[in-house]
C-alpha cells in the first residue's frame, strides 16, 4: 500500500495572537480524523506543555491517549539538548580516527554561538527531510528520534514569533549557501568542518523545496484585528513570498462578540475591531477563518476540542463562546471567591527605573511575544523624557514596531521623537549593522593577522549568524554612549531576548577560542575582553541596568516570564520589576462574559505578586489601540501613577 506524502503546516504571526492554540487545535482535529499527527515547536519560549497540560519536552510524546486519541504526538525542541545531540553526531565518528590535538581544534569550532541555532534548525529539518529515524512513530514511552518507523501523515510546526520565524525559515537557503562556499575555501564553518556537515546541504535543499511546494506545505498566519498585527502579517507574507512560500491562509483570532459589548468601553473596542476586520478582507486575498474571543483561557484537550470545532465546524456551527455566555448567565456565575488582587499593590514604574545621577542606565523590557513590550517601552520612554531625563528608545527586535506605535518613521540614525520631550529613537537595522560590523572587523584584522587568518575570518563573517553578532555589536555601542540618562531597549520576545543577552558571555568565549587556536592577536584579545567585561558588568549592576517583564495576566505569559527570570538569574542578572498589561477595569465588566475574564485576570495578578515578589505596575486595557503620541502619553500617565483608571487621563 502506498502512503500519502506527509503534509506540513506552519503557524506564525505577531507574538501573543494565539498561534500555539490554533496549532494545537489543528493537530487535535487532524488526529481525530485518524491522521498520524506530530506537533513540533521550534520556539525557544515554547508553551506546548502548558496548552496540553502535560509535560512534553525534547522527546516525542503521545498527547491524547487519556482521551482515546492514539494518533497525536508532540515535541518541544530544546536548544541545549539539540546542540549536544548535533555536536555528538558529528564528532563521534572523528574521535576514533583523529589525533587528540586535532580533535581539540575541531571541538572548538563547535563552540561557536552559531552552533545552538543550527542545531535546533537541524532537528527542524529532520521532520522535513524524509528521514525515517526522525519521522518515526514512537512507542508508548516516547523517544528522542533515534528509532526507525513509519512517517507521519501530518507535521505541524508551532513556530516562534514572526521575526524569529522568518529568520528560521531563511536558514535553509543561508546555510546551504554557506556550506557550499566554505567547501571551496578553507574547509571550515562556524558550525564545524565542512567535511562533517556537507551531507546536510542536501537535507537543507530538500527543506527549502518543501517550503515552496503548495501541495505539501501550508503556512497559516494567526493575527488579531489590530493595526500592528495586520502590519506584521502583511510584511511577513511578502517576505515569505520572496523565499518561495506562497500557500498562505489566515486565522483572525480574538474577535469580540457583538452580543457581549453592551458597555460603551467595549463597544468602542468592538467598532475598532470591525474597522480592522474590513481592512483585512480588503487587503488579503487568501482564505481566512474568523475566531471569537472566549471568556477564559484555552487549555487541555477539552478546550482545544471547542476551538477545533470553531475552526473546522463549517458555516452552520454555533461559535462556542455563545455556549459559554449562555452557561454563565444560566448558572448565575459568582466570582467573589477568586483570588484577591488589591489595586493599591500597583507601583509607579518611574520609582523603579529612575537612573542614578551621573550614570547612564539601560532599561530592558522582555516577555512573551505580543504582550505589549513595544507599547510599554514607548510609554516608559515618553514618561522618562517628560520627567526630565534624556532618553534614547532603541529596538533590537527583528520585527520592530516602535515606528507603528509612535506613528513616526524610526530609522537606523538617532532622531528626535516629534512632540515628545527629551526623547530620541533609533532602530538597529540588520543590513546596515552587518555591513558596518564586517567592515570594522576586517579593517581591524588586516592590521593584526596573516593572510590565511584573514581568509578564515572573511568566511566566518559570511555565516548567517553574523546578523545576530552584528546586532549585538551595535547594541553595545549604544550602551556605551554617555549622551543619555537612560537607554530604553524594546527587546525581542523572550527566547530571542535571552539569546541576545547571553551573547556577551558566548561571544567573549568565542573570541578567546579564535585567538587561542590561531596563536595570533594577544593584544586584540585583551582589548576585546576588556570591552566585554565592561558591558557584562553594567548588565549585572542594578544601578546601571534594569530588567523588567511585561506580561498579560494569563497563565502562559506568567509561566514563561518566570522561567526567563530564572534563566536571567543564572546569568547573574536580577529582574527588578513587572508590568501587567491590558488589565480590564472592573467598572467596565458589566456582564458575565467580561466578569469571567476579569476574575481570571485577578487570579493571575495575585500569582504574579506571589511568584515574582517584585514591584508590579498595572497598565489598563484602553478603549482603542495605543498608537500615536497622544495615546502613548495616556499610557505613560498610567505607568507613572500606577493607576488602573485609564479613562481619567483622557482628554
Amino acid at each position: 500500500m502506498t502512503r500519502k506524502e506527509t503534509q506540513y503546516f506552519f503557524f506564525s504571526g505577531k507574538g501573543g495572537v494565539g498561534k500555539t492554540t490554533m496549532a494545537c487545535a489543528t493537530a487535535l482535529h487532524t488526529a481525530r480524523e485518524g491522521k498520524r499527527t506530530l506537533i513540533v515547536t521550534t520556539d525557544p519560549a515554547s508553551n506546548l506543555s502548558d496548552v496540553f497540560e502535560t509535560e512534553i519536552g525534547h522527546n516525542i510524546r503521545p498527547l491524547g491517549k487519556s482521551r482515546g486519541i492514539n494518533t497525536l504526538w508532540g515535541m518541544e525542541i530544546d536548544p541545549d539538548r539539540a546542540t549536544e545531540e548535533y555536536r555528538e553526531r558529528l564528532l563521534a565518528p572523528m574521535r576514533a580516527v583523529m589525533p587528540e590535538d586535532v580533535m581539540k581544534v575541531i571541538e572548538e569550532q563547535f563552540n561557536s554561538p552559531c552552533t545552538t541555532e543550527i542545531a535546533s534548525f537541524d532537528r527542524f529539518v529532520d521532520f522535513m527531510s524524509g528521514d525515517d529515524t526522525s519521522g518515526a512513530i514512537p512507542d508508548e514511552e516516547g523517544f528522542t528520534g533515534s528509532s526507525p518507523g513509519a512517517t507521519w501523515d501530518v507535521v505541524i510546526f508551532d513556530t516562534a514569533p514572526t521575526g524569529h520565524t522568518l529568520r528560521l525559515l531563511e536558514l535553509p537557503v543561508d546555510w546551504s549557501k554557506h556550506i557550499e562556499e566554505s567547501a571551496r575555501g578553507s574547509g571550515n564553518t562556524c558550525i564545524g568542518p565542512v567535511a562533517s556537515i556537507q551531507e546536510n546541504k542536501a537535507r537543507y535543499d530538500e527543506a527549502t523545496r518543501l517550503l515552496g511546494d503548495p501541495t505539501r506545505t501550508e503556512f497559516t498566519f494567526v493575527l488579531q484585528p489590530e493595526e500592528t498585527s495586520i502590519y506584521e502579517t502583511r510584511r511577513s507574507s511578502i517576505e515569505l513570498a520572496e523565499i518561495g512560500v506562497r500557500n498562505i491562509r489566515l486565522i483572525v483570532n480574538g474577535i469580540l462578540p457583538e452580543a457581549v459589548c453592551e458597555h460603551p468601553f467595549f463597544r468602542s473596542r468592538y467598532e475598532m475591531q470591525q474597522r480592522h476586520l474590513q481592512k483585512i478582507r480588503d487587503e488579503f486575498s487568501v482564505p481566512a477563518t474568523f475566531m471569537y474571543q472566549r471568556d477564559g483561557e484555552i487549555k487541555g484537550l477539552e478546550g482545544l476540542h471547542h476551538v477545533a470545532q470553531d475552526l473546522f465546524g463549517g458555516t452552520d456551527h454555533r461559535p462556542h463562546y455563545l455556549l459559554q455566555v449562555a452557561s454563565a448567565k444560566a448558572a448565575g456565575t459568582n466570582h467573589t471567591n477568586s483570588p484577591v488582587y488589591e489595586e493599591q499593590d500597583s507601583h509607579s514604574l518611574l520609582d523603579t527605573v529612575s537612573p542614578v545621577q551621573g550614570k547612564t542606565k539601560a532599561l530592558f523590557f522582555t516577555g512573551k511575544g505580543g504582550v505589549g513590550k513595544t507599547t510599554i517601552s514607548c510609554a516608559t520612554a515618553v514618561a522618562l523624557g517628560r520627567a526630565g531625563f534624556r532618553t534614547l528608545l532603541l529596538t533590537t527586535d527583528p520585527a520592530s514596531h516602535i515606528g507603528q506605535v509612535l506613528e513616526q518613521p524610526i530609522g537606523s540614525t538617532i532622531t528626535p521623537v516629534e512632540g515628545a520631550e527629551n526623547l530620541d529613537a533609533v532602530m538597529i537595522d540588520q543590513e546596515s549593522a552587518v555591513s558596518e560590523y564586517k567592515e570594522r572587523i576586517l579593517a581591524d584584522a588586516r592590521k593584526k593577522y596573516s593572510e590565511d587568518m584573514l581568509i578564515a575570518i572573511k568566511e566566518e563573517l559570511e555565516s548567517p549568524c553574523t546578523e545576530e553578532m552584528a546586532a549585538f555589536d551595535k547594541f553595545m555601542w549604544y550602551v556605551e554612549r554617555e549622551e543619555y540618562d537612560l537607554v530604553v531597549f524594546d527587546t525581542a520576545p523572550t527566547g530571542h531576548t535571552l539569546r541576545l543577552l547571553e551573547l556577551p558571555f558566548d561571544y567573549a568565549d568565542q573570541v578567546g577560542l579564535m585567538v587561542t587556536s590561531t596563536g595570533e592577536g594577544d593584544t586584540a584579545k585583551s582589548d576585546t575582553q576588556t570591552r566585554f567585561d565592561r558591558i557584562i558588568a553594567q548588565m549585572k549592576d542594578p544601578e546601571r541596568s534594569a530588567f523588567g517583564f511585561v506580561v498579560y495576566p494569563e497563565s502562559t505569559p506568567v509561566v514563561e516570564a518566570y522561567r526567563a527570570m530564572v534563566d536571567l538569574r543564572a546569568a547573574g542578572i536580577e529582574t527588578q520589576f513587572v508590568v501587567a498589561n491590558q488589565v480590564l477595569q472592573q467598572e467596565y465588566c458589566t456582564n458575565d462574559f467580561f466578569r469571567k475574564r476579569r476574575a481570571m485576570q485577578e487570579k493571575y495578578l495575585g500569582e504574579i505578586n506571589q511568584r515574582f515578589q517584585l514591584p508590579v505596575t498595572i497598565m489598563p486595557l484602553f478603549e482603542t489601540e495605543i498608537t500615536g503620541l497622544a495615546m502613548v502619553e495616556r499610557a505613560a500617565d498610567s505607568l507613572l501613577s500606577g493607576s488602573l483608571q485609564a479613562d481619567t487621563v483622557a482628554d
